[in-house]
């Protein structure tokens, strides 16, 4: 598994992309989109967080000629209860577990084929805008945002200090 870290001044960044494996999927769906609320407004875009990330993430993947990520409860699920683990302390901040969350998806999508799958990480006080441009600017979360997936989750979480935790899942179906 490949990992990279990204510290920038005001937050820090994880990129993870494991070898790709077949497994079964179906996707399921739209996102009921769990997470926090925008932290900090982002001009021009309404909404919650992770549809601001969705819709920032699909722009540039749009500008380089690539498909839109379609939102998938599943995924999304998985990446709410990741960045709440890490935002709680219940986990370190990173990729732990991430074999068990596409285990996770798998069996709640039910039957089809996962072709890859790649987690983005990241905390701080941010925008969606901000935490979107910190990850273009790292090319192991550019790869994954670049990557042949169709498919996306993403969940953030608020600690008590005010710090948003963001995941967001990457899938090929």
């Amino acid at each position: 598994m490949k990992c990279f870290f990204t510290l920038f001044s005001a937050f820090l960044l994880l990129a993870c992309s494991p070898k790709y494996t077949p497994a079964e999927s179906v996707p399921s769906g739209r996102n009921t989109s769990r997470g926090t609320t925008e932290a900090t407004t982002d001009a021009g875009v309404s909404g919650n967080m992770e549809e601001s990330i969705l819709r920032y993430i699909n722009d540039y993947r749009r500008s380089r000629g690539l498909n839109n990520l379609q939102m998938n409860d599943a995924a999304s699920t998985q990446a709410y209860q990741h960045s709440k683990n890490m935002a709680t302390g219940k986990t370190a901040f990173g990729h732990d577990g991430f074999d068990q969350r596409v285990q996770n998806i798998k069996r709640t999508m039910g039957s089809g084929f996962l072709s890859g799958w790649a987690e983005n990480v990241a905390y701080g006080q941010l925008s969606a805008q901000a935490v979107v441009k910190g990850w273009l600017n790292s090319s192991g979360h550019k790869r994954n945002i670049e990557g042949k997936y169709n498919l996306t989750g993403i969940g953030t979480y608020k600690s008590r200090n005010g710090d948003i935790y963001f995941t967001q899942i990457f899938l090929q179906k």
